[in-house]
């Protein structure tokens, strides 16, 4: 099964290149540094590293505080950072810059994962949430390098798609050293399809560790305070196509109600930036692009922030948001952000990627989920009349966050043992 699966992939690398190379004219960042992939460097980078690979921008975050801890805990130690997305690898140097070395996830091939491993030589390799890589994690148990999945989570669904293929998952699994899954559900459908029981434990999220600094949040007050003129300001983050024309719609029946009404759209992507700002424009709406660096005025409908690395501020910079990926079946995206920032915290119905947060989130009266278009439109009225509705989700949300703080110090303590 693992020929087969190798083979296939092999088969298949023409393809995945034009896709790349198709991905380019969106989004020029995938034209670049594309040897990577292929593990093909053009510099000596550091041996023995820690090497921890994060997909794209929301594991990247996640796994932030934790790569910080190690740092400032052994500084001598070398540490490698892996990314899949451009976004992603962004956030990496903007954040860590020149304290790890930073390289884009090369293609599961078992020469080019071989080629990876000859020239970085990890002595530990830890991946975050659900990546699954069969070459990857038989040249771990080949070099006798320790293997974790940190932060790990599977939904019901993976689970079931996996159990279709088990000689090959079982097998790769089973070479991971720990797995440090965040819920017991997540632990149980790990052990369904074939995981050793011994070999995985629950920690938490590491999402609930997630810190906003006080310069961030001073920076997003006098954003509100200068550029948005104390405009009542509704940030919209993380939004995929299909999302933004049904915001657009809430908007304007609830300029109705709330004169000074600002909304900040914040697109997932880098490549839907201009489509997004077309969109807004299209339907009437006077609209700032925040690359532009100009100043909202009274007129100003919509702010598209299409700069990266900038959610946290601009959270900070908002009196109500709305976490966006759940209005669409996206699976929904990190609300905690949103909670530390002490932003008023709304969500849509689709919540599948983050099914317990959401669910304890609403426990604890820490956020409100918004099944349709009028529960968003009436929830922001609400909260813009109810100041003491809103203050005590901000309460709420920073109790919550505290109840659930832990999983990064838990996730060192286990690592050190292997350093």
């Amino acid at each position: 099964m693992h020929f087969l699966y190798s083979t296939f992939f092999i088969l298949l690398t023409p393809f995945i290149l034009l896709r790349l190379y198709l991905k380019g004219f969106q989004a020029p960042a995938y034209h670049q540094r594309w040897q990577e992939r292929f593990a093909i460097y053009n510099k000596q980078h550091s041996k023995q590293s820690i090497w921890f690979h994060a997909v794209s921008v929301g594991e990247a975050e996640a796994v932030f505080p934790l790569i910080k801890l190690i740092q400032k805990k052994y500084p001598h130690l070398s540490i490698l950072v892996t990314t899949t997305t451009p976004t992603g690898s962004q956030r990496v140097q903007t954040t860590l810059g020149g304290t790890v070395s930073h390289v884009y996830l090369p293609y599961d091939i078992p020469y080019v994962i071989h080629r990876f491993f000859n020239h970085f030589k990890p002595k530990m390799a830890v991946i975050m949430e659900k990546e699954i890589w069969p070459n990857l994690f038989s040249e771990c148990h080949k070099q006798k390098t320790p293997l974790f999945i940190i932060n790990a989570r599977l939904s019901g669904i993976s689970a079931k798609n996996y159990k279709k293929i088990p000689h090959l998952i079982v097998p790769t699994l089973n070479k991971v050293t720990k797995i440090l899954a965040q819920t017991e559900e997540d632990m149980q459908y790990f052990i369904d399809i074939g995981v050793n029981k011994h070999n995985i434990s629950v920690l938490g999220n590491l999402k609930f560790d997630t810190s906003i600094s006080k310069q961030l949040l001073r920076e997003g007050r006098q954003l509100h305070k200068t550029l948005f003129q104390q405009r009542f300001v509704w940030i919209a983050a993380s939004t995929h196509k299909g999302e933004e024309a049904i915001l657009l719609k809430c908007y304007q029946a609830l300029k109705k109600e709330i004169p000074e009404l600002l909304l900040i759209i914040v697109p997932r992507h880098p490549d839907r930036f201009i489509e997004v700002n077309a969109l807004a424009k299209n339907k009437k709406f006077n609209t700032i692009m925040r690359s532009n660096n100009e100043a909202c005025t009274k007129k100003t409908d919509v702010y598209i922030a299409d700069t990266l690395g900038e959610l946290k501020m601009l959270y900070a910079s908002a009196d109500v948001s709305f976490v966006c990926g759940s209005l669409t079946p996206v699976g929904g995206h990190n609300i905690l952000e949103s909670l530390a920032a002490g932003t008023p915290t709304l969500f849509g119905p689709h919540m599948l990627n983050f099914k317990e947060i959401s669910q304890n989130v609403l426990i604890h009266k820490a956020s409100i989920q918004c099944h349709t278009e009028n529960d968003l439109i009436n929830a922001i009225n609400h909260l813009y009349l109810n100041k003491a509705d809103s203050d005590l989700l901000i309460k709420n949300g920073h109790e919550f966050l505290r109840l659930n703080f832990g999983a990064t110090e838990k996730t060192y303590t286990l690592l050190n043992t292997y350093f």
